[in-house]
């Protein structure tokens, strides 16, 4: 049995609220402290101690924290976290710009015996660790292509948010959202090479980037395409892989509100079988019914600092990387 970690938390808003939840569910976690500036928060966190001032946080007596903050905090409060020797989990994207990432990595350099992770949480949804295992399988072939959208309706009060505001969070829908595809992208296929894109505001009367539209390529030759959007209307996720011998596609992504629809994955083997018509092969469905990754996050997090584990899904290289993509396609836009 583990010695309890005991937790801060460093911005109570929804990301916050819902890293809680799975910390007081886990059975080797204690939230003992929280922080925000605004005191209306406190009320969903009643049963611990609540500062208006983060140091506080970081000057408990705690094993690590949670960092759940608007970008433009992110990379001090992080930085800060591990030079007074706390192990960090930090919600994404890990800063406004690369520079911010590469001043965390130097903090993490700074102190190797700490754990740092960041929540790329689409890692551990059900429909993407399924369709991961089956194309490592081999059972497919190779990947040939990769397509992605990401698209999001904005709403009432969409354009107050501090997501789409260029001095809080660095960039729009594409940093914001489109990351996570990013970061899936490399997943699959590891780093891109060659980008091509097109990146507008198009609608919202925002200082950010309300559509991103991108061409990626590898070292193989094997291309992706992205489509992040705040214009959607219809809240949709959708990530096709095209291999050598069929094709796997996650539909819908489980979340809280179900605004994205049902999860699943539908796959099938490539057929030119003479007694089949052509481009209609038989598919199969996986449909995922629960929503476990926010759980299955927080508890491998919380392994690694227990068992001294380095990180692998979430580690600081992943988010530079993902980092370093998206930049890439705001620097590329061919408009």
């Amino acid at each position: 049995m583990y010695k309890p970690i005991r937790v801060g938390i460093v911005g109570l808003g929804k990301m916050g609220k819902t890293r809680a939840t799975e910390l007081e569910r886990h059975p080797n976690a204690v939230v003992v402290c929280g922080a925000d500036p605004a005191s209306n928060a406190y009320s969903d966190f009643s049963g611990i101690k609540c500062f208006d001032d983060y140091f506080q946080v970081i000057e408990s007596d705690i094993d690590a924290v949670f960092v759940a903050t608007p970008n433009r905090f992110t990379p001090e409060i992080v930085i800060r976290s591990l030079d007074a020797g706390k192990h960090v989990f930090c919600e994404k994207p890990p800063g406004k710009t690369i520079d911010d990432i590469k001043s965390i990595r130097a903090a993490e350099e700074r102190n190797p015996e700490l754990k740092l992770k960041f929540g790329f949480n689409h890692r551990y949804h059900g429909g993407i660790q399924e369709a991961y295992r089956m194309v490592r399988s081999g059972r497919f072939g190779e990947i040939i292509w990769l397509r992605g959208v990401y698209g999001k309706s904005g709403g009432p009060g969409f354009e107050e948010q501090w997501r789409n505001s260029k001095d809080l969070s660095g960039g729009g829908i594409l940093l914001d959202q489109g990351i996570h595809m990013v970061d899936l992208f490399r997943l699959f296929c590891g780093d891109f090479v060659e980008v091509k894109s097109m990146v507008s505001t198009t609608y919202w009367n925002i200082d950010v980037e309300d559509n991103a539209f991108a061409l990626l390529r590898d070292e193989r030759g094997r291309t992706a395409m992205l489509h992040s959007t705040s214009t959607q209307w219809k809240h949709r996720f959708n990530l096709e892989i095209c291999l050598t011998g069929g094709y796997i596609s996650v539909n819908g992504i489980l979340s809280s509100t179900r605004s994205y629809g049902d999860e699943t994955v539908t796959f099938s083997r490539k057929s030119f079988d003479e007694n089949s018509p052509a481009g209609k092969p038989r598919e199969e469905v996986i449909f995922f019914d629960t929503d476990p990754s926010w759980e299955m996050e927080v508890a491998d997090f919380l392994r690694c600092v227990s068992e001294g584990l380095p990180i692998t899904d979430g580690n600081s290289d992943q988010a530079l990387q993902a980092m370093r993509l998206v930049f890439s396609i705001y620097e590329n836009d061919l408009m």
